[in-house]
């Protein structure tokens, strides 16, 4: 009989004794940063989920404010959340601190300004960590939902903490790649920083119009 707290792992997937033990220390880091909710911490958090999605804009102004270690580390544990394929995680995240490589970033990303931006995180695809067994074309697809959710939520938890972001998917995937150095191809880039100004939501279509119901 399955405990509660027992792991479940997919269908042809044995973990090791390191994978179990690997898990834990996850599980661990996780319940710290995520949990801590200090006085500090909590009067420039946002927990109520859709005042935070309400309130998500794309900035394309940053103030270089610097961005505490705190809300960076929460914000990299967020994508960390994230639903993902088989609990593979497809996907690997780099942040991006070089001054250098952040001007480089913006010639690869159509010579947009705003991505020399005070965080900057490149969310790349991974696939040979999806341990599933399916073609390569399916395990790339896995990868890069597991990457574009990854990168959603980091941008909720941004906005949660009083930051605002902007995502950027037109990139010249193979400079970025050079940029950064890695084989792997990346998805999008985040740049997150303190607003210089404040958006107002703008109107969308009617979820009339979006939402489709089948009966």
């Amino acid at each position: 009989m399955k405990k509660k707290n027992d792991m479940v792992y997919p269908a042809g997937y044995k973990p090791t004794d390191e994978d179990k033990k690997a898990i834990e220390t996850r599980q661990s880091i996780l319940n710290v940063i995520l949990g801590d909710h200090s006085k500090e911490i909590s009067e420039d958090l946002d927990t109520d989920l859709f005042e935070v999605m309400k309130r998500r804009r794309s900035t394309r102004k940053f103030d270089t404010k610097p961005i505490e270690d705190w809300k960076i580390k929460k914000i990299l544990a967020a994508a960390d959340t994230a639903p993902t394929a088989g609990n593979f995680q497809g996907f690997e995240i780099f942040h991006v601190k070089n001054s250098d490589m952040k001007e480089k970033l913006v010639g690869a990303a159509n010579n947009q300004p705003y991505v020399n931006a005070p965080l900057v995180l490149v969310y790349c695809k991974n696939p040979s960590r999806v341990k599933l067994q399916f073609p390569k074309t399916t395990l790339k697809k896995f990868a890069i939902q597991d990457a574009t959710l990854a990168a959603a939520y980091s941008q909720l938890a941004a906005t949660a903490l009083s930051l605002s972001t902007i995502w950027i998917g037109m990139i010249d995937e193979k400079k970025v790649s050079e940029i950064i150095g890695t084989d792997l191809v990346p998805s999008s880039i985040l740049c997150i920083g303190y607003p210089i100004k404040r958006k107002y939501p703008k109107p969308r279509r009617n979820l009339s119009e979006l939402i489709h119901v089948l009966e």
